[in-house]
């Protein structure tokens, strides 16, 4: 498999930018006070389709040729890479096709069959949904974007640190959610060309830790079926994205659940924005250490809103 680096990064800014937001960077006194940091929020929730994943996936669609193209795309997600590879799809006028869990949430369920997208069920297990997609992909001969072990999609991923570092200087940190690890990955090769001495920390929940006790013990760990409240940071590391994270990332921290919720709900609160569980991880692991982020300037990357209303988890 082929390792992605910044170049790679840079053609994936060029080839996505008529398809994507250049996201807004919000600050928060409130925050600021809190924790004694200075947080700039990367509000990818403004994201087309709702989350950064539109990134990877426009770069991965529209990276096809015309005879690759024609045969259409197909990945497995619990949300958000089905809904953004749905519209990338939908944007190059191809079909798409994604395997989710039956547990996913009922509104991105929703949105990856309003983008156009077919939906196709599995098991909760991440064995289930790779099973799934192996036998439709081979029945349908469709491509395969994965949703962040691809180096495509990782480059996409790493425009989001591009931006957020071309547009605040000085950055002590920067902090992200960590599931699969591809935005992770990404913005490890934005920060190390662009920022060498800005320390990268990923946030990952206490109930889902493969990254966390991978990073401890020196190898790739999977785990099979976690069960969070943050559904986008349920699948394990990827071969890829390990491979960069375990060079490049300096520390992982974990979040409980109550934690997870505490954040989000803060952050609708005093920042009247929408995001949803997997997006509050970095604000609950900094509060969680303060004294770690107390006096630094901290890029805290909001990966996605997309949050089912009927079922808010304070409710």
């Amino acid at each position: 498999m082929h390792l992605p680096d910044y170049d790679d990064v840079c053609r994936a800014q060029e080839r996505i930018a008529p398809w994507i937001h250049r996201t807004p960077i919000l600050t928060s006194a409130t925050f600021d006070a809190m924790t004694g940091a200075t947080l700039f929020f990367k509000c990818e929730n403004f994201q087309k389709a709702g989350a950064f994943k539109s990134r990877g996936a426009v770069n991965a669609v529209f990276g096809l040729d015309e005879t690759d193209a024609r045969r259409g795309v197909a990945t497995h997600s619990s949300g958000n890479h089905g809904m953004a590879l749905a519209r990338a799809a939908a944007c190059r006028g191809i079909d798409c096709t994604v395997v989710m869990p039956e547990t996913a949430p009922r509104a991105k369920v929703a949105a990856v069959r309003g983008y156009g997208g077919s939906v196709v069920f599995c098991a909760p297990r991440n064995t289930a949904r790779q099973q799934t997609l192996d036998e439709i992909v081979a029945e349908s001969g469709a491509n395969v974007v994965p949703p962040y072990d691809d180096a495509r999609v990782i480059a996409g991923q790493g425009t989001c640190a591009k931006e957020l570092i071309e547009d605040v200087e000085g950055l002590d940190m920067v902090i992200a959610p960590i599931g699969g690890g591809g935005l992770v990955a990404g913005t490890a090769l934005s920060c190390r060309a662009l920022s060498p001495t800005t320390r990268l920390l990923a946030a990952e929940p206490a109930n889902a830790d493969d990254a966390y006790r991978s990073l401890a013990a020196g190898e790739r760990l999977v785990e099979d079926a976690p069960d969070t409240i943050a559904d986008g940071l349920k699948a394990s590391l990827g071969e890829l994205n390990w491979d960069i994270v375990r060079r490049h990332v300096d520390e992982i921290l974990l979040a409980q659940e109550a934690a997870i919720v505490e954040a989000m709900h803060l952050i609708w609160q005093r920042m009247k924005i929408i995001i949803e569980p997997s997006c509050a991880l970095p604000l609950a692991a900094i509060l969680h250490h303060p004294e770690r982020f107390a006096g630094q300037r901290v890029g805290v990357i909001l990966t996605g809103g997309n949050v089912d209303l009927d079922r808010l988890p304070w409710l």
